[in-house]
């Protein structure tokens, strides 16, 4: 009774579904909604995410399961679904990187599943969650900290040269000396450095450690571009 299910009415249908048995479309249909509950899943590791787009996807593998195998074989259907896919738009609010390829993700293993192929499904869904791990949790891509100005204010009778290198090797990624300017009526020098710290959260140590050096006089450090709009 359930094969007349998978049966057109009109007869015959250019289609993969015709030969498909219940037993065999609920194998897929199965994999396809445990495998949207992995790229669910994946989508979630470590990223902010809202509940409507996790259901979506969870839910697009078996979709496009449905779609691929109703139109497997003929090609105009298959065409005209991907004019239809190709009008899909993020109009509510706008897709992320991450977004975007995780719905390329679970069209992909929808298409797996479509055309039968569960076992490969599977290995990919498991590829791209254990490189997705790997990618998270590793510093890969990782944004390099922004380039800040560290201003020291040293008495004009302090050999400054090379005094505060040894502290800026520890803190610092990269640093450079690039001004060396007089203040307060020459009784003092201003040393400005065009330094990267080495990771966030360091600025407080890296200050104490130069206020011991230069007499606890005044240590600033800001943004490289806030420092360009206020000059």
């Amino acid at each position: 009774m359930l094969d007349s299910a998978l049966s057109s009415v009109f007869g015959t249908a250019d289609s993969l579904v015709a030969s498909v048995s219940t037993v065999q479309f609920l194998v897929c249909c199965a994999a396809s909604i445990v495998l949207g509950a992995a790229v669910a899943c994946i989508y979630m590791f470590r990223h902010k995410y809202s509940k409507n787009f996790v259901v979506t996807l969870a839910l697009l593998p078996l979709i496009v399961q449905m779609v691929i195998t109703l139109v497997n074989g003929n090609l105009g259907a298959g065409i005209a679904v991907m004019g239809v896919f190709n009008l899909v738009r993020f109009r509510s609010i706008p897709g992320s990187a991450k977004d975007i390829g995780s719905v390329f993700f679970a069209m992909a293993i929808g298409l797996a599943t479509g055309m039968g192929f569960i076992a490969l499904a599977v290995l990919f869904t498991f590829i791209v969650g254990v490189v997705n791990v790997v990618y998270v949790l590793s510093p890969f891509g990782r944004p390099q900290q922004p380039e800040k100005v560290l201003r020291v204010t040293v008495p004009e009778d302090l050999e400054f040269d090379g005094m505060f290198d040894a502290v800026l090797a520890r803190y610092t990624a990269e640093h450079e000396l690039t001004e060396v300017c007089t203040t307060n009526m020459g009784s003092l020098y201003q040393l400005e450095y065009q330094v990267r710290l080495a990771q966030p959260g360091i600025e407080k140590r890296l200050m104490d450690e130069v206020r011991c050096l230069n007499g606890n006089l005044k240590v600033s450090l800001s943004n490289a571009q806030v420092s360009k709009e206020v000059l």
